[in-house]
């Protein structure tokens, strides 16, 4: 998948559609015992059903992403599901726009967990936020960042050395690992020492997207040497053993500010719109930027959220398609195809419903 070599027989492929179908099955249940219990209290009937909602939508929106047009179902029906059509992924996003704000309405902003394992309502609002940014309405998406800016539950992390550690009130949500003291996902993902990355390892095109002077390049990328060659890799989480500082995070404030900066420039609104850019090159030890034109501020808010994303959430690819630059990997990755931007339908689920055909183009 790395080296871009997509097949519909790809296993790894076809466990993210798998898997995520099945958790949305899961919220899809949750949600339906919420509507029938009748012993549940008012509070707890909105919470649960407002955190199913957004762990669905997020589902969804990266299958969206990934797949483009898929099925979208809120049935428990197994043979109806089986047997499902796909929705235009535009369309997803619409339904997907409905269901985060009914979320929003449902969810409180105060936390259940002072660790903020659990989604609140301003989780909810950032994932409406980023939809909105996916359909290019900027005032709506303005109007949602500013909220969770001005929110009393959130601050803007000025150690670059504590941007991911566990108790930072930048965090929006994070996810807790399964047992005590385990090293986040991202932690073992993509760690190697003392030999050649078994898969994967930084781009020198990234490492050198960095100034030597950024904070960024000197905490958060680690450099492996052996016999005389050197690899890179991320090194945002650093706890492989005994961890007690770090969770996985979904949604932290820097994307809000990027959020909010692009939405503004959008807007023509481009010295408004720097504070929130020149925010994390500032905590990164770097000089801040003045007078851009939109263009060049849109071209550098891209490059300055690579910097600041890069191996988190697929921001990075995500951003590219979204701004029709995709094209921009073609001599970065190997065997890049425009028709690569999404993934191909998996064989196994074709073979099982033919009502998802036609095949993604190109595969």
């Amino acid at each position: 998948m790395y080296q871009n070599q997509l097949q519909e027989t790809n296993i790894a492929i076809a466990s993210v559609w798998r898997d995520s179908y099945q958790q949305i099955y899961y919220a899809n249940a949750v949600i339906y015992g919420v509507e029938h219990s009748i012993s549940l209290s008012d509070d707890d009937r909105n919470r649960i059903r407002g955190e199913a909602l957004l762990v669905r939508s997020l589902l969804y929106f990266y299958l969206q992403q990934l797949f483009g047009d898929i099925p979208y179902t809120t049935s428990l029906d197994y043979e109806n599901n089986r047997m499902i059509g796909k929705t235009k992924a535009a369309g997803v996003l619409t339904q997907l726009e409905k269901d985060v704000t009914e979320a929003v309405t449902l969810l409180e902003d105060d936390y259940r967990d002072a660790e903020r394992i659990y989604p609140n309502r301003k989780a909810a609002q950032l994932l409406l936020a980023r939809i909105y940014l996916f359909q290019e309405d900027w005032l709506s998406a303005e109007q949602i960042a500013k909220k969770i800016i001005q929110s009393p539950l959130y601050h803007y992390e000025a150690d670059i050395d504590e941007v991911f550690h566990k108790s930072g009130r930048h965090i929006l949500w994070q996810l807790k690992p399964q047992n005590s003291g385990d090293a986040t996902s991202e932690g073992t993902h993509y760690y190697f020492a003392n030999s050649a990355p078994p898969n994967y390892a930084l781009t020198q095109d990234l490492v050198d997207a960095f100034a030597d002077n950024d904070l960024r390049k000197q905490v958060w990328i680690a450099t492996v040497t052996v016999n005389g060659q050197s690899w890179s890799r991320p090194y945002k989480y650093k706890n492989r053993e005994n961890n007690t500082n770090e969770y996985s995070i979904i949604f932290r404030l820097e994307e809000v500010y990027f959020i909010m900066a692009e939405t503004l420039a959008r807007q023509n609104k481009v010295d408004e719109a720097l504070p929130y850019l020149n925010a994390s090159r500032e905590r990164a030890g770097l000089t801040p930027l003045t007078s851009l034109s939109k263009e060049a501020f849109i071209d550098e808010l891209l490059a300055e959220k690579r910097r600041e994303f890069f191996t988190e959430s697929g921001h990075r690819f995500l951003d590219l398609k979204r701004w029709g630059r995709l094209d921009d990997l073609t001599a970065l990755k190997p065997d890049w195809k425009d028709y690569k931007q999404i993934w191909p339908l998996p064989q196994s689920e074709l073979l099982m419903n033919p009502n998802l055909y036609p095949q993604n183009t190109g595969y």
